[in-house]
């Protein structure tokens, strides 16, 4: 949290324990660098200043044109790291600790250049340090002009007249550069979380596109040729027509084992029918290492949350097959007040990363979205530990 402090000696205490020393007529440390604190306000003022009045105001004026809006874009992009710099400057000289805001590299890498543009133009972290800047070219000239003019004139009463000067830096440092409130940070994070679940969606549907047009798509039409060569052939060879016909059945059985593990990669109807336990011992069969699966689950949560266990667990073990070498997993699910929880630990190879190639990190990445939770845990050659976190949420009534 950030801290206030107030101009008198019996201030109250701030949040988090940044209430300045009490004002004394001894040149202490506290002193020093709160004046130290006010000499260097003008020549980081006029940085700021000239800064904002070149990117920013430029970049508004040519906003009719096409490099308007990415120039101001850039400038608030670069008022962020003008903005960090004075939350270091007032934590090293004046005691205040501020906050950094919630970073914006996540949303920048996933929606693009135009994501990249529109993200940082609703900054409020950028706008607000903006006019931090603004307005602090008047005081930094004020500042240093008092202070210069104090160690030579005002010096017995400097140590009083720099404390009140530095209270106000305190506030102005606290009320423009501390982080957006809860609200705001949430909103900022459902919005580069939302840029997930549309491409996991559109990668979903092109799965499901690409598997119907290669798999069973293919074979209906190689059916319908098929049987349509039997049909001419009834009558001058039914021999040959009989062993077409026999092929084409092979055909359809083939199809319709493609439609439901189709079906079962949309949503499982065991999953539907019996809950998390059954579908999860489902996929544990299939996995080749023996899996042992345990659900502690008083009662069900609601389908979406069961689909995202379901399909996070099968993840998980398809790394297993793929990747673990494991000689044995273990699946346990349970829940924990409004959180339900899945740990996944097999005895193979371990050395799984986020960045490994293994199709963790968009696991991870998917889980945030929706508010989850993913660690792992996966030392060289000591097996792998993933632990997921997943809101809990009621089912629906049954209508």
């Amino acid at each position: 949290m950030t801290a206030t402090a107030s101009a008198t000696d019996t201030a109250m205490p701030a949040p988090g324990g940044d209430r300045p020393p009490p004002v004394r007529m001894a040149y202490d440390r506290h002193t020093w660098s709160e004046i130290a604190h006010l000499l260097t306000n003008m020549p980081m003022a006029i940085i700021g200043f000239v800064y904002m009045a070149f990117m920013i105001f430029t970049g508004a004026m040519l906003s009719i044109t096409v490099i308007g809006a990415p120039m101001l874009a850039l400038g608030l992009s670069g008022a962020r790291l003008l903005g960090q710099a004075e939350r270091a400057r007032a934590r090293a000289l004046l005691g205040v600790r501020i906050e950094e805001p919630s970073p914006l590299w996540k949303a920048r890498r996933r929606q693009g250049f135009m994501g990249w543009m529109l993200l940082h133009l609703k900054d409020p972290v950028a706008w607000r340090t903006v006019l931090y800047a603004t307005i602090r070219l008047p005081w930094g000239i004020l500042t240093f002009t008092v202070m210069a003019c104090g160690l030579f004139v005002l010096w017995p009463v400097l140590p009083y007249v720099a404390r009140w000067l530095a209270t106000v830096d305190r506030l102005m440092a606290v009320t423009l550069l501390a982080p957006s409130d809860e609200l705001e940070r949430r909103i900022a994070e459902l919005e580069s979380d939302r840029g997930v679940v549309v491409d996991t969606a559109a990668a979903d549907l092109r799965r499901i596109e690409r598997d119907l047009h290669d798999g069973a798509q293919a074979r209906l039409v190689a059916l319908a040729m098929g049987l349509g060569l039997a049909k001419e052939k009834l009558l001058e060879d039914p021999d040959a027509a009989a062993a077409m016909v026999d092929e084409a059945h092979g055909e359809i059985k083939l199809a319709l084992q493609e439609l439901r593990d189709l079906a079962r990669g949309i949503h499982p109807a065991v999953l539907t029918d019996r809950g998390l336990d059954a579908a999860l011992s489902s996929i544990a069969s299939r996995c080749t290492a023996p899996v042992k699966v345990q659900v502690e689950l008083t009662e069900r949560p609601a389908e979406a949350i069961e689909g995202i266990a379901y399909f996070t667990v099968s993840e998980l073990l398809q790394n297993v097959s793929k990747h673990a070498r494991a000689r044995s997993v273990s699946v346990d699910v349970w829940r924990v007040e409004r959180r339900l929880l899945i740990q996944v630990t097999d005895d193979g190879r371990g050395g799984a990363r986020l960045d490994g190639g293994t199709g963790m990190a968009g696991l991870a990445e998917r889980l945030g979205a929706v508010d989850g939770l993913f660690v792992l845990d996966s030392p060289e050659g000591a097996g792998t530990r993933v632990t997921v976190e997943i809101p809990w949420r009621e089912r629906a009534a049954s209508r």
